[in-house]
């Protein structure tokens, strides 16, 4: 479904993303762990057709991400870090003008909005001016954009940054639950966030991929915790590549 090959982003003199390469299965929830300042946001906008790389190739859903945005970005839902929230606007007019900027069909609008509302919890918040709700339903209604039209891949910048513990459950719960229906890529810096929600793990630093395995692999022997620290305190992990 995704499918990542030697991906270069670089600033002038600095390289952001050094050759990473990866693959996502369809259905698969992935998990795009490491430090802030890895490399992870701007692989993700990438990979959402938000912005160009300086070389290498990637494909979402079959298309080339440089070659064919448009129908990439059709074809992945994607909340940055920052919600593309409206603020002043109601949750579900918010939602409907999404999907209108989207071009879903009016036969399947109010169907699609009506869904992410219950999908995401909105149901009892969706009258409420968007300014007036807690960061955690406001991140809600972040990830209701990105579902409202049915995209085959969902990119998650940090969804669960700056909320409570019990918001960070809801959240995790709802992404859980993508699993199957999309091919998810959830990026953070929070290792737990990648033991709790995804099946795989790609763990990035200074723009490299130090790590590509199964959670399960990973965490047997605590190995996912040394590797992740091993990154942060800028050790080698040259012995836990694959």
């Amino acid at each position: 479904m995704i499918e990542v090959s030697n991906l270069v982003k670089k600033y002038g003199d600095f390289i952001a993303v050094q050759g990473i390469s990866f693959k996502v299965e369809k259905g698969e929830i992935l998990g795009l762990l490491g430090p802030n300042g890895a490399g992870k946001s701007t692989t993700m906008k990438i990979l959402s057709a938000f912005m160009p790389a300086t070389s290498g190739t990637a494909r979402v859903a079959g298309f080339d991400v440089f070659e064919e945005p448009f129908e990439v970005k059709k074809r992945v839902g994607y909340l940055p870090e920052n919600p593309p929230l409206y603020i002043e606007m109601r949750v579900r007019e918010y939602l409907e003008y999404v999907a209108d900027l989207k071009h879903l069909e009016k036969s399947r609008k109010k169907e699609r909005v009506d869904y992410v509302i219950d999908r995401c919890g909105l149901g009892d918040n969706q009258k409420r001016i968007i300014a007036t709700m807690s960061k955690g339903f406001k991140q809600r209604v972040g990830i209701a954009q990105a579902l409202v039209h049915d995209p085959e891949v969902v990119i998650l910048d940090e969804p669960t940054v700056g909320l409570d513990p019990v918001q960070i459950v809801e959240i995790r719960n709802l992404i859980k639950g993508l699993a199957g229906n999309h091919t998810v890529i959830l990026s953070t810096h929070i290792l737990p966030e990648v033991v709790m929600t995804c099946g795989k793990v790609v763990l990035i630093n200074h723009g490299k991929v130090m790590v590509d395995d199964t959670v399960d692999t990973l965490t047997r022997g605590d190995t996912l915790e040394q590797a992740y620290l091993k990154i942060v305190t800028g050790e080698s992990l040259a012995h836990t590549q694959h």
